[in-house]
């Protein structure tokens, strides 16, 4: 039991790991020092290569083991990695452990970075108040929908939908998570025409508004892209963070290119959603702000996407909080800026008083279906929207202000029967 040792006192520049342990036909302790091994100097056999020093100063300790919960608390001397490398922090505390015949399964609960490593990041250039000067809105909730049907659309019609969208009332406008440069809607024709219609709407209502452009492609791509939103007039770009890969999504931050950047977790509960195998999306939550993208996708606790309220809760006070005592592990975050938190997936109307009463008006509600699928469309979907937020933001139950609000009644005899 080599990397296993209770007496040991993590230190502040240590990597904190909290683990579910699933053993296969092994001890749970054993079963931790495996994942210890593993994850640190060591493999599967004794090395002749291994000398004490190098023991004794880079190994990973297990330094808290619950037999009751089957989790185990390891921690990990920073010298191991790499600052400002994200890859290579997560090959080694969520690489090859996961493969190991040692265990059935394996959750990576909580992770703890030091200030050494955060600080090796960017961290969000613009966060939540950043971005909430950029659009001049101070206290309520963010209002937005998604184009929908997701693909299909010519570039015009969907700028279109868009331009309805903001007339509407709403003050975000994005990409879905797959729909990016097909030949029935170029990146780059769409991109042109949809800021048109922004500028158009923003004329006519006298607000800002504001497009996210689905810029994931190949990293060199992705970065062309980008820089294209940004030459052309854009504010924001989206990513999907999982299937870009965090060297991708590193690679976009690092490029400092002034562009809000939003952050789509598409494929996240591949291996979040098993509550025994895996990766919370706690941790995923944490990782993003690490890296630095200004909002990120947290669930809705009352829409169409798995995700329960203590857990969304959770996820939204660490991308937003500066000291998170947490489920698991305390992190404290140094200044560095807080991620806006997005709610969206099976959202309309009728669910706005629950959103803001769960988490707060420090929140982008976005409404795809909730918005386009109005009795009367677009623009009335999205008037609906903003009515609805409007009526939180006054006290004002949603039955009472429909009642000279149409959109939203409309909306509420749709969906809230």
């Amino acid at each position: 039991m080599a990397y296993i040792d209770p007496d040991y006192d993590p230190s502040n520049d240590d990597v904190i790991c909290d683990y579910y342990i699933d053993p296969n036909g092994i001890s749970l302790e054993k079963a931790a020092e495996a994942v210890a091994a593993e994850s640190s100097i060591g493999t599967w056999t004794t090395l002749t290569t291994l000398d004490e020093k190098t023991r004794s100063s880079l190994q990973a300790r297990v330094f808290d083991i619950d037999t009751k919960t089957q989790r185990a608390k390891i921690a990990y001397p920073i010298d191991l990695f790499e600052l400002g490398n994200m890859p290579d922090i997560l090959s080694s505390v969520a690489g090859n452990i996961f493969g190991m015949k040692a265990i059935q399964n394996l959750r990576l609960l909580d992770i703890r970075f030091p200030k050494k490593i955060i600080k090796s990041f960017m961290g969000p250039r613009f966060g939540i108040s950043g971005v909430r000067k950029a659009l001049g809105i101070r206290d309520r909730p963010l209002v937005g929908t998604i184009i929908k049907p997701k693909v299909g659309l010519d570039y015009k019609r969907h700028a279109r939908v868009a331009y309805e969208a903001w007339v509407g009332g709403m003050d975000l406008v994005k990409d879905d998570e797959n729909l990016t440069s097909q030949t029935f809607n170029p990146f780059e024709k769409r991109l042109k025409e949809t800021l048109k219609m922004r500028d158009k709407a923003e004329r006519e209502t006298g607000e800002k508004k504001m497009y996210m452009p689905n810029v994931t492609a190949e990293t060199m791509e992705m970065l062309r892209r980008a820089r294209f939103v940004r030459d052309h007039g854009g504010e924001y770009a989206m990513v999907d963070i999982l299937t870009c890969g965090f060297s991708g999504l590193q690679t976009l931050r690092e490029a400092d290119l002034g562009l809000i950047l939003h952050a789509h977790r598409a494929g996240h509960a591949m291996f979040t959603r098993n509550k025994n195998h895996g990766m919370t999306m706690l941790t995923l939550a944490k990782i993003t702000r690490v890296i630095g993208l200004d909002q990120l996708h947290i669930g809705t606790i009352v829409g169409k996407m798995e995700g329960g309220k203590d857990e969304v809760v959770n996820i939204k006070r660490e991308i937003t909080e500066d000291v998170v005592g947490g489920q698991i592990l305390e992190q404290k975050w140094y200044g560095v800026k807080p991620v806006f938190p997005v709610s969206s997936g099976g959202l309309h109307p009728g669910l706005v008083p629950s959103l803001v009463e769960y988490l707060g008006r420090d929140i982008i509600i976005q409404a795809g279906g909730g918005c386009h699928g109005h009795p009367d469309g677009t623009l009335a979907g999205a008037t609906a929207m903003r009515q609805a937020v409007d009526a939180v933001m006054e006290g004002i139950p949603l039955r009472e202000y429909s009642k000279t609000h149409r959109a939203l009644y409309k909306a509420l005899e749709k969906w809230s029967k």
